[in-house]
């Protein structure tokens, strides 16, 4: 597995297991300085990510390839190409970097927008120039590849993928994606860091799941497995995946994810895999 440093947390308080909010800056250079030495040659950031950028730049990280991610488009945007080419290189100015290994869109529904073509050449342009190396879509569902697929094929895909949120494997388009040599960057393994939490610290509005979390919590326990060795090791047990996103709030979370990189879990319980969107996709949780 290929860890990709996640890095939302550095510019703002993320995730529903966080209790530690933003990373400080000292704490960013301890974790960036150990994720090096641990071989992590990979970044991910956005320009929504708050500070991020900001952050990182400060630290240098001009010897790391860097993913980050286009914003929605302004409704009021007269000009999409010149848009695109100020947030790219707004991006290289705040990470105080030459190009990126890659440019994401973070909303990709945008590409069927009337400017949807525009943006995408926009896009390519960069490439062209050398600004970007490769450029990509973050997905939210393997339903959102099937509506760019004929019209837009990026170098890169970005989605979640879980034990519990297993759609990209379930549709078929993991292995397609992987037959078509388009890279897939798989996040939220943790999802969002619910899947880490102790069933006791887990808020009462997932309650209505507990024949799930009753699978988990016994399977983990007759297993003698961590919720983050299981995490892992699940990642693991699908060879074509071989980046991983993952983001830390503290130097120990990042040491006890790179101890557990070799884990290999080739069965679990099938009871596991959810497709209802209001536990598998975090931005749903907000309206439970």
């Amino acid at each position: 597995m290929n860890i990709i440093l996640g890095t939302v947390q550095f510019g703002i308080h993320y995730g529903i297991a966080n209790k530690s909010g933003q990373v400080e800056q000292g704490a960013i250079n301890e974790i960036l300085k150990y994720a090096k030495k641990a071989g992590v040659i990979n970044l991910d950031t956005a320009i929504a990510y708050g500070d991020s950028e900001k952050c990182l730049g400060s630290v240098g990280v001009s010897e790391w390839d860097i993913i980050s991610k286009l914003p929605p488009i302004p409704e009021n945007c007269l000009d999409v190409t010149g848009w695109v080419n100020e947030q790219i290189e707004g991006s290289l100015q705040r990470l105080q970097v030459d190009n990126l290994m890659a440019f994401m869109l973070h909303e990709p529904k945008q590409l069927l927008k009337p400017y949807g073509r525009e943006l995408w050449e926009a896009m390519q342009s960069c490439k062209k120039k050398g600004i970007v190396k490769k450029i990509g879509l973050s997905i939210y569902s393997p339903q959102e590849i099937e509506i760019f697929w004929n019209d837009f094929k990026p170098d890169i895909i970005q989605a979640p993928f879980n034990i519990i949120d297993q759609r990209m494997d379930t549709t078929g388009w993991l292995k397609r994606l992987h037959d078509a040599n388009i890279e897939v960057h798989i996040r939220s393994i943790f999802l969002q860091g619910l899947l880490l939490m102790n069933k006791r610290d887990r808020n009462e509005k997932f309650y209505q799941w507990n024949s799930t979390w009753k699978i988990w919590d016994k399977w983990l326990y007759d297993e003698k497995l961590t919720p983050l060795e299981a995490c892992i090791g699940f990642i693991n047990s699908k060879s074509i995946i071989n980046h991983v996103v993952v983001g830390v709030e503290t130097l120990q979370q990042l040491e006890q994810i790179v101890c557990n990189l070799d884990k290999t879990i080739d069965e679990f319980p099938k009871e596991l895999i959810s497709t209802d969107e209001n536990l598998i996709i975090p931005s749903n949780w907000a309206k439970l």
